[in-house]
């Protein structure tokens, strides 16, 4: 059996594999007639700034928030001016990334390559004020440039662990809306009956051979092959309390998920994180080979890229503390540095000598000159002398040709985008796929709401229950207020199952263009049946066992009160979580938010013992109108028409509702209930809003400046300690460190 599958197993699809079939189909492709347009990166004068306060006033502390806050709130009602400092991410920086090339960019961190590569893609966030121009063949980026164009590829690994690694790029590929140029040359060497030619038969061999599959199968499972996901395609992704893949498969996921787009320009933001450097030279060689013959436009960002991995590239960007200090062929960085007076030793990592040379502390050793005459060379210096000396060179050298425009009349095609209605589709289909994958949890609030109606039906049994009298009914008041209390409770499973998803959501709204609606609607809808389920068990349980008013009716005006607050507490923790973009602030503003509407409810303060200027708290809490609403319908039945006197009340069941200061008149029974259908669809819209329109949390980094004068101190100690010491040797003891047949297993579940 185990040999008959080896025998059925495709062959490993090897890096010749795939140059073969990217070259088949270019040849393919200009057969075909299909235009491979090619798309020329430029920006000019790129500055990107932001105002960040300094040193302690920064650091996250309590008071620091408070008096944050404080300053925050004057400086926008003009009482005061922030204390802030303008500081550059990126300088003046101005360049061309040339298509069908790789171009690898380097820098340590915090030299800003990330804010970079997301000006270059434009995905710059809000906050950040952005000068300069980034243009791709000559037209300015901004917000009506196609999503298909470009795509940036974040350093971050997030993903739901609820789906598995195909479901993942599936969802990607339908989002992104594949290009479909790869089936459309399947559909052509697959369709002609007749194969007359080399290219048509060479495709139609490989197609088969290598399993890709038919019609819009055919990208993703590319991607996946190339990528080496093959093997656990149908394995969860899984997070910290779930078993899924490795962090390298996430790696390699992330790429996928932005790769099965095929845009012309890629922004790869430190893919290498969490891989190995084989895995990384694997990687990289696919995305080379597909810069080379597919014509697209690469820019990876690389911390410590291995020499072989270095070899791959045809040009560099090195990005030291927002400078470009050098832009141009991969062979020639060396050069320049050369001229400068610094020269890369024998089998030392070009990589290393690029970050390394331009840092106060290793600069030194690089130096080639008399070394009493070594003076630090600044990254200003740097820069300039590459902009007004060597930068001209490359260009006379046709080696580098800034701005130029010989692909400005390549017509880019423009794909239509995703229609909402698809959309809607892929996001409906993902969460049912989460609804089922999460099945557990609401099985567990099923049982959770079965015991406590069970509980509270025998706390509150028919059979102690009475309708003689006020004090009576004041027992029927206590139970309608604990079900509207328990489902109001049970609808804030929300704030877990909706903080978990926030960080891929952002994610995928900036990569992916995911809207807001896309995420609530379909929640929305889905979380109708389960509000119906529940709140009708409950109903069903404690109605008739806790005897109140026994028409069907009734019954079913009292189910929907409770199936109306329970859409309400929903759409409220939507919008909490969709405000508080945290786990920790959601739940402070959910706790603060369920204590003021239980407090302004009517059942702990009656509304005629608020003071007048207190009553729109009464009048604005969702519990108000669900109490009146529930209490209507029962204390305005039948059972409760006693006669009995007290104000304007002429029964039990009027004069009840008096003393605890609710509504008495029959037809504000539908007008609380629609009053809370309407908070639950305002609820949900403003969710949607603050999904669309708020930037999701991020680290803020604290800006201390630390100056030249403690740095040239530290120098100078460090120039006058005895060099015997610091060439000496402190012994040490060897302690030998042995194994032998060390196991490790994993129990794997039974298909």
């Amino acid at each position: 059996m185990a040999a008959r599958r080896a025998e059925d197993e495709p062959p490993p699809f090897t890096h010749e594999d795939n140059r073969r079939f990217l070259q088949m189909l270019r040849d393919k492709k200009q057969m075909l007639g299909i235009g491979s347009p090619k798309v020329e990166v430029q920006f000019q004068d790129l500055t990107v700034e932001t105002h960040v306060r300094i040193g302690r006033r920064e650091l996250p502390t309590l008071p620091n928030c408070v008096v944050n806050a404080a300053q925050e709130l004057a400086s926008h009602s003009h009482m005061c001016t922030p204390r802030k400092r303008a500081v550059k991410i990126i300088n003046g920086a101005s360049g061309t990334i040339r298509p069908s090339r790789m171009t690898l960019l380097l820098g340590a961190p915090g030299s800003g390559k990330t804010t970079f590569l997301k000006a270059l893609a434009g995905k710059l966030d809000l906050s950040l004020k952005r000068k300069g121009k980034v243009m791709y063949n000559g037209d300015e980026v901004n917000s009506s440039t196609p999503q298909h164009m470009h795509a940036y590829i974040s350093q971050y690994d997030l993903h739901h662990a609820e789906m598995t690694v195909r479901e993942t790029i599936d969802f990607a590929s339908n989002m992104l809306g594949t290009d479909n140029e790869f089936e459309i040359i399947g559909e052509a060497a697959r369709g002609k009956k007749d194969v007359v030619n080399e290219v048509d038969k060479n495709l139609d061999s490989f197609f088969k051979a290598t399993t890709f599959g038919e019609g819009r199968n055919l990208t993703r499972n590319y991607i996946i092959k190339i990528l080496g996901l093959s093997e656990c395609t149908d394995t969860l992704v899984g997070d910290e309390m779930r078993r899924g893949i490795s962090g390298g498969q996430k790696k390699r996921l992330t790429i996928g998920e932005m790769l099965v787009g095929l845009a012309k320009c890629f922004f790869m933001d430190d893919i290498s994180t969490g891989l190995d450097s084989s895995t990384t030279y694997e990687i990289i060689k696919v995305i080379q080979q597909m810069a080379h013959l597919l014509d697209l436009t690469v820019v990876i960002s690389l911390l410590q890229p291995p020499p072989e991995t270095l070899e791959l590239f045809d040009d560099i960007v090195l990005l030291c503390e927002g400078q470009i200090v050098y832009l141009g062929p991969r062979e020639n960085a060396t050069d320049f540095f050369e001229i400068m007076g610094f020269k890369c030793p024998y089998r030392k990592n070009i990589a290393d000598f690029l970050q390394e040379v331009t840092s106060k502390m290793d600069q030194k050793q690089y130096w080639i000159g008399d070394q009493h005459r070594y003076h630090y060379h600044s990254i200003e210096n740097f820069a300039e002398s590459f902009r007004s000396s060597y930068l001209p060179r490359l260009v006379q050298d046709k080696l580098l040709v800034p701005n130029s425009s010989r692909v400005k009349s390549a017509e880019v095609k423009t794909r239509l985008g995703m229609s909402r209605w698809n959309i809607f589709k892929a996001c409906f289909s993902r969460e049912v796929l989460l609804l089922k994958r999460n099945s557990p949890i609401h099985i567990f609030t099923t049982v959770q709401i079965t015991i406590l109606a069970l509980v509270i039906s025998t706390i509150f049994l028919r059979t102690n229950m009475n309708h003689k009298s006020v004090l009576d009914a004041n027992k029927y008041v206590g139970a309608l207020f604990i079900a509207v209390m328990l489902v109001n409770f049970n609808g804030m499973i929300e704030i877990a199952m909706t903080i978990k998803r926030l960080p891929t959501f952002y994610k995928q709204r900036e990569l992916l263009a995911l809207p807001g609606w896309a995420l609530l609607t379909p929640n929305f809808l889905l979380s109708i049946p389960i509000s119906l389920m529940q709140t009708g068990l409950w109903t069903s349980l404690t109605y008739y066992m806790i005897s109140y008013a026994p028409s069907f009716i009734r019954f079913m005006k009292h189910f929907l009160v409770l199936f109306s607050m329970h859409q309400t507490s929903m759409g409220m923790c939507r919008l909490l979580v969709a405000m508080a973009r945290t786990l920790v602030m959601a739940n402070v503003l959910a706790t603060t938010t369920l204590i003021a509407i239980f407090i302004f409810g009517g059942i702990v303060i009656s509304k005629d013992d608020l003071k007048q200027w207190l009553q729109w708290g009464y009048w604005t809490s969702p519990f108000t109108y669900a109490q009146n609403a529930i209490s209507l319908n029962e204390f305005l039945g039948e059972r409760w028409a006693t006669e009995f006197h007290y104000e304007n009340a002429n029964t039990i069941g009027e004069a009840i509702l008096k003393i605890r200061g609710f509504l008495t008149e029959s037809h504000w029974y539908w007008i609380c209930v629609g009053i809370l259908f309407g908070f639950a669809l305002v609820f949900n819209v403003l969710s949607i809003f603050a999904l669309e329109f708020l930037n999701s949390p991020h680290k803020r980094n604290v800006h201390t400046d630390a100056t030249d004068t403690m740095m040239e101190c530290e120098n100078k100690i460090v120039e006058t300690q005895d060099a015997s010491i610091l060439q000496g040797v402190l012994p040490f003891q060897p302690l030998p460190f042995a194994f032998n047949a060390i196991n490790y297993s994993v129990n794997m579940p039974k298909r």
